[in-house]
């Protein structure tokens, strides 16, 4: 059934900012490849550092700027961003990438980040470059193929094949780019990518590089756009109304004629109810939007407890073929927000239990793996979590995905606040992408705008934001987190009141000025606590884990959920924060690096505050007893013992002698003042009289055995999962030695690898990363001189003097430039050199060399390192021992007979216009990986490197015996990828 058509032509396109481009003839001619293929892009970049204030340093080969800019003319980008650019002396690694994860700690970097040597300080580490080339097959050709980034922090400029696609300022919304004219069929094509992560958009952690997934989305001209669907359910009786929304491109310059066919499939892959749109066009360039509406009858919803998940399947058909599939996962539900009840969900309440998390992890930083996301949203579950507050930006994708899955409600929230195109456009990338998820309901607009959240512009602000998100989403409601200024400003105009903390205003005098405004604390408690410590130590910036400590702007766990508790007109809370971050380091300074609001540390352990809102917030019985029993030199002194616990009474013993049985008040806690015996501290839980739970804490010895627990003992053998481990220290009784600080070495073997260690220490300048150092040394200083043979030659001695010879590939711009003259057709030595400091321990050396001529001989200071007979190999590189170098200056002489028009790139391409044509690498090996336990515990993370079979990782300590894990990596199935 057709039911909806809407077409935009090319005034239409101008309204929406994009213009569509005509495609060449050939492309047009050539028979569109049917389907979709959406590739992985993240395996083979080459990463290296600019400047944020040297040009040269920055690879611009014109500094002084003589020359052309990289904006002058379509296709000829220079330095690093042009497509032959030599790029061998860089560092090769994978995505996600968090380059501020591997710098070092320094007291000149910016708290917010956590005093990682980033930012305005530190130029030299401030631009990152990467680069990738990867091969497109002829076939391609008439197909329409873009790149999309799912976020770069931040400021990047991207560039394929020396075209310059754009600019994106943003470190975490979406963006991409069409690619289509500008590739090279049947031949290899460079994408450029420079970052700028000098200036910071938030006050917390936000890392540095291509820190999320990069895709290549194939089509055909005629294909669904990107994030093109669009999925609505209403349910009636014993049904539910799907309506489905589908925003078609044809991008090709003549009309196309097609069908349109809706699917929904269930959880199992079985087609539910179906729909067909007939006798459909599009003009070419134009857009069309087209709907269904389609009947599921006695539907499985989508909820917090049965996560169940539909799939819309759209598929396009034109001349007879499918040219375009399209899946869509979505959920059945229905979302209320009421004034006086809170939040609704299928039309039950909902009491919203929730945390806001920034999204950096131990180890890796905001380069998180797609499988650490789940790891921490199980970990907020297990506690009776039941949604999270994105703070303070769009999320990665996978969170939402992961929170999909497992039923974990989300508050999706907006950097930018305002009105105009930057920000109107990060807000409509967020919501037309997430728009689709069943675990977002409500839109967060934005956080704490101090400046207007309660005066009238923040009336207006928030008003023009709103309607513009309904025009997106009517389906939604919007929030603000809301900090001051309540009753005015944008408490006036958003749709459901945000509180952040009940200490900056009187929620229950803003109910009454707005009966019919629902609310939410969209922020509340910031409680301080340091894991595993119970007695303060500002020295070294460790608050105890009792439920005492707070900013004078925040609140206890206990203070806050108690008040919310008894505000059912309020739909819940998001308590500051699920876990630890870096940066934000109240109360405390340098050489503090982390928060300490989390009631998880950075790793995801839990903090005693953990057990306190697992105790309120979850239906399953909870004891937990703390803090650990290991106090020497304070027998006979008073020892502050708390318990948390969902029991009716808990009663309390010291090596077997109660110290008193007390009630436990509903979402409260219990003391005890216990003079400390050495021994065993045990709680007992009473509920309908009966003892339902005990927990303990011993006296332990002294550490004896290293032991290693996997979060997932398999992981997919397909180069992207992980498993987190936790290493924590036994005594000879196999308990765990709760105050335990050995520095664990790691090793590994087999088909995984170490990508991250941390241990939750808010203060540790210990390196979350120990990864390769890459150095390059260019060739300098050529000169050259024809000669009557190719051997026995003088002229290529380490100290011969060529210093009246002519100088070689002088005047050339290092990728992009214009070609040089022809060089001469006689056999000729070329003559350069390279600096080299010092001889690096334990280093590898690569001379890396392009094509001078055929019958090729290189000499280093003197001797003769390789010879090459035949033209095609020529170029490449030479691998030299340590003992063929020389601290200071080395010679490189290379004997050939050029070919006609120039010498040749790295892939025997004829090339006049690449500079010189070589460099020595350096590659100095990552040291052994470390960390040290912070009161027990510490954290390994291990990544698949793409091969089945046991994984082994060792950990080793002086003093103690072995920790030995073994993983398996079983045979999966790899995303399809770009290699």
């Amino acid at each position: 059934m057709k039911i909806h058509i809407k077409e935009l032509a090319i005034v239409a396109a101008i309204f929406l900012s994009a213009t569509l481009p005509q495609k060449s003839m050939a492309q047009a001619s050539a028979a569109a490849t049917g389907g979709r293929d959406r590739l992985l892009m993240d395996f083979g970049w080459g990463f290296n550092f600019g400047s944020a204030t040297d040009p040269a340093k920055d690879f611009d080969p014109d500094p002084a700027g003589t020359g052309f800019s990289y904006f002058a003319k379509a296709g000829t980008a220079a330095g690093a961003a042009a497509a032959d650019f030599d790029d061998r002396g860089w560092r090769l690694l994978n995505l996600p990438h968090d380059w501020a994860a591997e710098a070092p700690f320094s007291e000149r970097g910016s708290g917010s980040h956590g005093y990682k040597a980033i930012g305005k300080n530190f130029p030299e580490r401030s631009i990152g470059w990467y680069r990738k080339t990867f091969s497109i097959p002829a076939s391609d050709l008439g197909r329409h193929i873009t790149i999309d980034f799912d976020g770069v922090f931040r400021d990047s400029q991207v560039w394929i094949n020396g075209f310059y696609l754009g600019r994106e300022s943003s470190g975490y919304s979406p963006f991409g780019y069409d690619l289509t004219d500008y590739l090279n069929y049947g031949g290899d094509n460079t994408i450029a990518v420079r970052v700028d992560a000098s200036l910071e958009e938030g006050w917390f952690y936000e890392g540095a590089g291509i820190y999320r997934h990069v895709w290549m989305t194939k089509t055909a001209p005629l294909h669904v756009a990107k994030s093109g669907t669009y999925v609505t359910t209403e349910l009636k009786e014993n049904s539910a109304e799907v309506t489905a929304q589908v925003t078609v491109n044809n991008d090709q310059p003549k009309d196309a004629s097609f069908k349109i066919q809706q699917t929904i499939l269930d959880a199992s892959g079985n087609a539910v109810v179906s729909d067909e749109s007939t006798d459909l066009s599009l003009q070419p360039g134009a857009v069309g939007e087209f709907a269904s509406v389609l009947t599921v009858a006695h539907p499985h919803l989508w909820s917090v407890e049965t996560p169940y998940l539909h799939k819309l399947v759209t598929t396009i058909t034109s001349g007879g073929m499918v040219v375009d599939r399209y899946e869509t996962p979505f959920g059945i539900r229905t979302l209320r927000w009421d004034a006086n009840g809170g939040f609704f969900l299928n039309g039950k309440r909902v009491e919203l239990k929730g945390t806001c998390d920034h999204q950096d992890a131990a180890g890796v930083g905001v380069a998180v793996p797609d499988d650490l996301n789940v790891f921490r949203v199980e970990q907020l579950k297990k506690m009776g979590s039941n949604a999270i507050r994105t703070s303070h930006n769009a999320p990665t994708p996978e969170l939402l995905d992961a929170c999909d899955r497992l039923g974990m409600l989300v508050m999706d929230e907006n950097r930018e606040y305002g009105i105009n195109p930057q920000e109107l456009g990060e807000l409509e990338r967020l919501i037309v992408r997430d728009r689709n998820h069943p675990c977002v309901v409500i839109w967060s607009i934005g956080n704490e705008e101090w400046s207007i959240e309660g005066n009238e512009k923040g009336t207006r602000v928030t008003q023009t934001m709103q309607t513009f998100a309904h025009r997106l989403d009517p389906t939604r409601l919007c929030t603000a987190a809301i900090s001051g200024g309540w009753g005015d400003g944008t408490s006036v105009s958003i749709d459901v009141m945000g509180f952040n903390y009940f200490t900056h205003g009187n929620n229950d005098e803003y109910h009454q000025q707005f009966p019919n405004k629902p609310s939410v604390a969209t922020e509340d408690a910031s409680t301080f606590s340091t894991r595993g410590i119970y007695v303060e130590d500002r020295d070294h910036q460790h608050l105890t884990a009792y439920d005492t400590n707070k900013p004078d702007w925040g609140i206890t766990a206990e203070e806050s959920w108690t008040h919310y508790d008894a505000r059912p007109y309020v739909a819940g809370l998001f308590q500051w924060t699920g876990f630890d971050y870096r940066g934000e380091e109240t109360p405390f300074y340098w050489p503090a690096i982390s928060s300490q609001f989390g009631i998880l540390d950075t790793c995801g352990f839990p903090k005693d505050n953990f057990y306190y809102y697992q105790a309120w917030w979850s239906d399953q019985p909870v004891l937990h007893l703390f803090p650990h029993w290991n106090w020497p030199g304070k027998e006979g002194q008073e020892i502050n013992v708390w318990v948390f616990s969902s029991c009716e009474e808990v009663e309390l013993f010291l090596n077997g002698q109660s110290q008193g049985r007390k009630v436990m008040q509903k979402n409260s806690h219990l003391e005890w003042k216990v003079k400390y015996a050495p021994g065993t501290l045990m709680a007992c839980g009473y509920s309908g009289g009966r003892k339902i739970l005990t927990d303990k804490v011993e006296t332990t010895g002294a550490p004896a055995a290293i032991q290693l627990s996997p979060y997932r003992p398999t992981i997919k053998a397909d180069g992207e999962d992980v498993s987190v481990i936790t290493v924590q220290v036994n005594d000879e009784q196999l308990r765990k030695v709760p105050d335990a600080s050995n520095k664990i070495t790691f090793e590994i073997s087999g088909p995984g690898k170490i990508i991250g260690v941390g241990n939750g220490d808010p203060s540790s300048h210990e390196p979350d990363q120990f990864v390769e150092s890459v150095s390059s040394f260019p060739l300098t200083g050529w000169h050259s001189k024809a000669v009557d043979s190719l051997t026995n030659l003088p002229e290529v001695a380490a100290d011969f003097d060529d210093s009246g010879w002519q100088a070689a590939f002088a005047g050339r711009r290092g990728g992009g430039g214009r070609r040089g003259g022809g060089q001469p057709a006689r056999p000729t030595v070329y003559r350069g050199s390279f600096d080299l400091p010092e001889i690096f321990s334990g280093a590898t050396f690569a001379l890396a060399l392009r094509t001078l001529g055929q019958e090729q001989s290189v000499y280093l200071n003197g001797k003769l390192i390789v010879e090459y007979p035949a033209l095609e190999n020529a170029g490449g590189e030479i691998n030299l021992a340590a003992t063929a170098l020389r601290p200071g200056k080395n010679v490189v002489a290379i004997v050939a007979m050029p070919v006609h028009g120039g010498f040749r790139n790295r892939d025997g391409d004829n090339q006049g216009n690449l500079g010189s044509p070589g460099l020595l690498r350096v590659t100095t090996p990552p040291g052994d990986w470390q960390r040290s336990l912070f009161n027990g515990l510490a954290q390994v993370i291990v990544q698949s490197t793409g091969q089945p079979g046991k994984i082994m990782l060792t950990a080793k300590s002086p003093g103690v015996a072995d920790g030995i894990l073994k993983l398996q990596a079983e045979p999966s199935a790899r995303r399809r990828a770009i290699p």
